[in-house]
C-alpha cells in the first residue's frame, strides 16, 4: 500500500516542529541529512523516563529495574530495525562517529605491517578517518576507492582491482549522505569476503529512508545515528557476536566482558535510548498503517513502512529533479537519469553559477526553508568534484515532506537566481 497523502498528513501531524513558522507561512524542513525532525511520542519517551524512571543500570530497586528493562527493550527493537536476530550484537553510543573511532581503535589491533584498509572517496568522513588512524597506528596502508565523478558513484571496478590477500577491511557507506547515491553494498560484502575482509557499513544517510538489513547485506559491522532516522542523539553499533566477542574493547576494568555491555562503555544516554525504542515503534507504526494489518510483527511492519517510505520519497525526487532541470544556473550532482532513480534517495545537492551555496541557504533561510551548504563532512567527494572550499546546497527530503514544499523551494530557486 502506498503512503497516501493522508497518511502522510498523519504522519505530519506527530511533528511538533513541523507546526513552527517563519513570517506567516510555515517552515520546510530540507535539513533532514543533518538530522531529522522528531515525533511527539519520541518527546515524550525521553520526558517520561527522566521523569518517572531515571536511575542507572542494575539497581536493586524500581527505577534501576525500570531501566534494565527499558534497555532490553531498546536492543530488541534496533535488533529488528537492522534485522539482527541477537539482541546483544547491538550496542549504544553518542553518535556513529563517536562509535567508529572506539571500535576502529579495536579492530585497529588487530592489524599488521603489509595489511591494507580500504575507504572510499564517497563517504562520509566518519567513516574515513577512524579508519586512516587505525591504520596509521598499526602500520597498515590505507587504499581509497574512486568514484565515477559524472554520477557520484563508485567506481566498483577500482574497488574489485584493490581487493586483495591483504585487504583486512573495506570501510563503505550504504549509501552518500552528500549526493544520495545507493552502494551495492551485497556485492561489496560479497567481494570482500570473498579476499578475506571484513566490511564495516555506515548506514548513517540509509537509514531514514530504506530498510537496513544485515543479514541481507551479509556485513560484519554497521553503525548509524538514531537522530538520522526521527531519534535523538544517540549512535548504534550492530556487529557480528563471534568478531564482538574476541576483539579486544576499550573499556574500564568493572565493565563486563559480556555483550552488549563490552562495547558500550560508561553510563549510557538513557533518556535517549527510550526515545530511540520509541522512534523504532513509530516507524513500525507507519507500516501497520499502510498495510492495514496490526497482526503484524516489528520487522514485518518496517519492511512495509519503509517500502511504502520509499516509495513516496521516489515521487518527491522525480518533481525535485524534473523542476532543477528547469532552473537557469543550477547544476545537480549525482544520478538525474529518470531510470535510474532507484539508485539513489532524495537527496539532491546542487550548486548555482551566480550564487555559492552558503549564499543560497542563507536566501532560503529568510524564506523560512531549511537547507544545508558545504561538504557535509564528505570531503573527499567535494575534493574530486573541485568544489572546495564552498561545497553544494543540499536538499534533503524525507517521507515527512510534501509535493507542495518541494514546489516552494522550486520557486525560491527560481525568484534567487532572477534577483
Amino acid at each position: 500500500m502506498p503512503l497516501t497523502p493522508e497518511l502522510v498528513d498523519r504522519c505530519r501531524r506527530q511533528f511538533p516542529a513541523l507546526s513552527r513558522n517563519q513570517d506567516g507561512r510555515p517552515v520546510v524542513y530540507l535539513d533532514g541529512p543533518a538530522g531529522t525532525q522528531v515525533p511527539q511520542r519520541v518527546i515524550d519517551a525521553v520526558s517520561d523516563y527522566l521523569a518517572h524512571h531515571n536511575a542507572n543500570q542494575c539497581g536493586r530497586f524500581a527505577a534501576g529495574r525500570e531501566t534494565d528493562a527499558m534497555m532490553t527493550a531498546a536492543h530488541e527493537a534496533v535488533a529488528d530495525l537492522f534485522g539482527a536476530d541477537d539482541p546483544d550484537t547491538v550496542a549504544f553510543g553518542p553518535n556513529m562517529t563517536t562509535l567508529t573511532f572506539a571500535f576502529s581503535r579495536a579492530l585497529g589491533r588487530t592489524w599488521h605491517a603489509g595489511d591494507e584498509v580500504l575507504v572510499t572517496r564517497l563517504d562520509h568522513d566518519a567513516n574515513i578517518t577512524p579508519w586512516v588512524r587505525a591504520a596509521a597506528d598499526a602500520g597498515a596502508t590505507v587504499r581509497l576507492v574512486e568514484i565515477h565523478r559524472e554520477d557520484c558513484t563508485l567506481d566498483l571496478d577500482d574497488l574489485r582491482s584493490k581487493l586483495s590477500e591483504r585487504t583486512r577491511l573495506v570501510a563503505v557507506g550504504c549509501a552518500s549522505n552528500s549526493v544520495g547515491s545507493i552502494n551495492p553494498v551485497g556485492d561489496i560484502c560479497r567481494w570482500a569476503h570473498q579476499a578475506g575482509a571484513e566490511v564495516f557499513l555506515d548506514a548513517v544517510h540509509f537509514a531514514p529512508h530504506d530498510l537496513v538489513d544485515v543479514k541481507e547485506f551479509g556485513c560484519d559491522y554497521l553503525a548509524c545515528s538514531a537522530y538520522k532516522f526521527f531519534g535523538p542523539h544517540v549512535g548504534i553499533l550492530w556487529g557480528r557476536r563471534e568478531r564482538l566477542e574476541e576483539l579486544p574493547a576499550y573499556k574500564v576494568r568493572p565493565a563486563s566482558d559480556s555483550l552488549p555491555s563490552k562495547w558500550m562503555t560508561g553510563t549510557q544516554n538513557h533518556e535517549g535510548i527510550a526515545g530511540v525504542l520509541a522512534t523504532v515503534e513509530y516507524l513500525a507504526e507507519i507500516g501497520r498503517a499502510v498495510s492495514r494489518d496490526d497482526s503484524l510483527s516489528r520487522r514485518e511492519a518496517l519492511r512495509e513502512g519503509y517500502a511504502a517510505i520509499r516509495e513516496y520519497e521516489g515521487g518527491l525526487l522525480q518533481r525535485l529533479l524534473a523542476g532543477l532541470a528547469k532552473i537557469e544556473g543550477v547544476r545537480v550532482y549525482g544520478i538525474t537519469d529518470e531510470g535510474r532513480l532507484h539508485e539513489r534517495l532524495p537527496t539532491v545537492s546542487l550548486t548555482h553559477a551566480r550564487h555559492t551555496p552558503a549564499e543560497l541557504a542563507e536566501q532560503l533561510g529568510r524564506r523560512g526553508i531549511f537547507t544545508w551548504h558545504g561538504n557535509y563532512y564528505a570531503l573527499c567527494l567535494t575534493e574530486a568534484l573541485g568544489l572546495e572550499p564552498h561545497g553544494m546546497l543540499r536538499l534533503g527530503l524525507v517521507h515527512y515532506n510534501t509535493a507542495d514544499e518541494v514546489d516552494r523551494v522550486l520557486a525560491a530557486l527560481r525568484e534567487i537566481g532572477e534577483s
